[in-house]
């Protein structure tokens, strides 16, 4: 029993070192990696902002279950009853209540979330639209438009914002909240309620915005496009906030002014941008890495274990 008690211990005291060193560089680094991806296709930046906040969660928890539990269970002698240390103790606790915060986060998001939108939705009707996703013409006071759900998304519409677009502003809005299903925005949103982390809020600010500018690239392919779409995002931010939207949903007036105006004007400058370089071979340069690195590992396993584990039981003491 205090075996495992020890080594429940040891492993979620790792994971909290860990997951708080590396988002505390991911606090003082963020900035210059967005600074360097501006080079870049802005839904790169999105993909690469994304990773980069989720990176101490994955990190951490790839480290304490290849390295720190193995290193435990086969080096530690199960004959010696040690107690647990309290380092080790309080560390846990705090890993405790760190998972417990962020699930209780997510829980919370996702319950009010489902309420809000089921009262938005209880007099919904269906509309023919052409989108790959349900489109929800909606009569209560509601967001103007807003794709909620995540297994089974839906895209609601005011009858207010349907009202003052025309046919072309309304088809590339909709383009717009269907990309942000099919790159599962809403999704990403409940797993960033799973990594609070103090300081970190610029991050997934930028990361909201990288989104919306990554959805308005994918819902226009022409100049006559991209004006319908900045045309749509004036209508609906002159309605003003029907009702504000939820985090876990993905709305297309979403943000403070500076941000849809943003928006606005990089719109109006479709085809006038330059095109961003493409790195070639970017993919394979990404696998050939980490092939080496999985290799490394694999040849280097054992010695690692056991440095682990030297390093476990320092914290022990």
């Amino acid at each position: 029993m205090m075996f495992a008690a020890r080594g429940i211990a040891i492993s979620f005291s790792v994971f909290v070192i860990v997951y708080c060193a590396l988002s505390l560089v991911v606090c003082f680094t963020w900035r210059k990696v967005w600074r360097w991806g501006q080079r870049h296709p802005v839904r790169r930046r999105a993909d690469w902002l994304f990773i980069l906040r989720m990176s101490p969660l994955v990190t951490a928890g790839l480290i304490t279950t290849a390295f720190t539990v193995p290193s435990f269970l086969l080096l530690e002698p199960r004959a010696i009853d040690e107690p647990v240390g309290r380092i080790p103790l309080v560390l846990s606790l705090c890993g405790v209540a760190l998972g417990m915060l962020g699930v209780g986060n997510a829980v919370k998001a996702a319950r009010e979330a489902a309420r809000r939108v089921a009262v938005w939705a209880s007099d919904a009707q269906a509309m023919e639209s052409g989108a790959s996703v349900p489109v929800l013409r909606v009569s209560r006071v509601a967001p103007a438009m807003t794709a909620a759900g995540i297994l089974r998304p839906i895209v609601l519409l005011s009858s207010t914002a349907e009202s003052v677009l025309t046919a072309g502003e309304l088809q590339t809005a909709l383009s717009h909240e269907v990309e942000h299903v099919r790159r599962w925005d809403n999704l990403r949103k409940l797993l960033l309620r799973l990594v609070a982390f103090p300081g970190l809020g610029g991050l997934e600010a930028a990361w909201l915005e990288a989104s919306e500018m990554a959805a308005d690239d994918a819902a226009v392919s022409n100049p006559a496009e991209a004006l319908d779409l900045a045309a749509a995002l004036v209508k609906l931010a002159r309605l003003g906030p029907l009702e504000a939207p939820l985090d876990l949903t993905a709305s297309i007036v979403h943000g403070p002014a500076p941000i849809i105006n943003a928006r606005v004007e990089r719109l109006l400058a479709w085809g006038e941008r330059q095109p961003v370089q493409r790195q070639r071979h970017s993919l394979w340069y990404g696998l050939s890495a980490a092939l080496a690195t999985v290799t490394m590992f694999a040849v280097t396993y054992t010695q690692l274990l056991v440095r682990v584990h030297t390093a476990t039981e320092w914290l022990v003491r």
